[in-house]
């Protein structure tokens, strides 16, 4: 709205153009599927077949500990309410991607973007990111329709698209569904991601180039994305047990959405 905002639209429109013509970005992908099942009760077993007597990763998802008015009669929802549980017998599935659009970013910034045009190399940036999120949802569609396959008659408007009416979801570690970000090295492991699709982990999860975007398909009918939200000690104590850590490592990496001081609870522990 407003001259301002055509201004910038046309700016990017124009490097947009360029992008494409001059072919400055590569974007690539890897996808993975993998039988699967919850165990406990926030976990989720990957099997290496469908014997699925070997497992070969585990997802720890984390539950919702918010407390809500009992007249509210809404579950605490965990990433692994959307897999079917072990104990019922049921062969469930488990997606996985990876996908840049970032290949070639820094090398465009220094060809074809002056050093001193801050807002060229800003555009560039934005525009790569842009360019990831829309090759993951059209990738995601197409895991729907396609390559998993689970709903294969889908027809959807672009409105209904942008407002989620699809069935299953892509949610990302790091994110409200699961904020702990360590759980990209497990899914970059079972993908292979860097040798595949030349997306890396830093020591700190973020991935390289920056315009990628990776996470977790679910098919569930009822999956729907949520928050986690702030967690007391006994869920980081108990997700600390489940990835094998320390207390401590947990607090680290879950320290955005811990509802206690954590030297409080260890000094009062002492």
């Amino acid at each position: 709205m407003g001259e301002a905002a055509r201004s910038l639209f046309a700016d990017a429109e124009a490097m947009l153009e360029r992008i494409i013509e001059e072919k400055w970005l590569t974007a690539r992908a890897v996808i993975g599927f993998w039988p699967a099942n919850a165990v406990g009760h926030e976990d989720i077993e990957i099997y290496a077949d469908e014997d699925r007597e070997r497992a070969i990763a585990t997802l720890h998802t984390l539950r919702q500990q918010i407390a809500r008015d009992n007249r509210r009669d809404r579950a605490h929802t965990a990433l692994a309410d959307f897999i079917a549980p072990k104990e019922s017998g049921l062969a469930d599935y488990i997606g996985g991607f990876a996908v840049t659009a970032g290949l070639g970013e820094s090398e465009a910034m220094e060809r074809h973007v002056k050093s001193h045009d801050d807002y060229g190399r800003i555009m560039l940036k934005a525009l790569a990111d842009r360019l990831a999120e829309a090759f993951a949802e059209r990738l995601h569609q197409r895991v729907r329709m396609e390559f998993w396959g689970f709903a294969p008659d889908e027809s959807l408007t672009g409105d209904e698209l942008i407002a989620e009416k699809y069935q299953g979801i892509r949610p990302a570690p790091g994110y409200p569904a699961q904020p702990d970000h360590t759980e990209k090295a497990t899914l970059f492991r079972l993908l292979d991601a860097e040798h595949k699709a030349s997306i890396h982990l830093t020591e700190s999860f973020a991935m390289q180039p920056g315009a990628s975007v990776s996470g977790l398909y679910f098919s569930h009918p009822e999956s729907h994305y949520f928050g986690v939200g702030k967690v007391e000690r006994d869920q980081v104590e108990d997700y600390a047990r489940r990835k094998g850590w320390p207390v401590e490592e947990a607090e680290r990496w879950l320290a955005p959405i811990l509802n206690y001081d954590p030297k409080a609870a260890a000094a009062e522990a002492a």
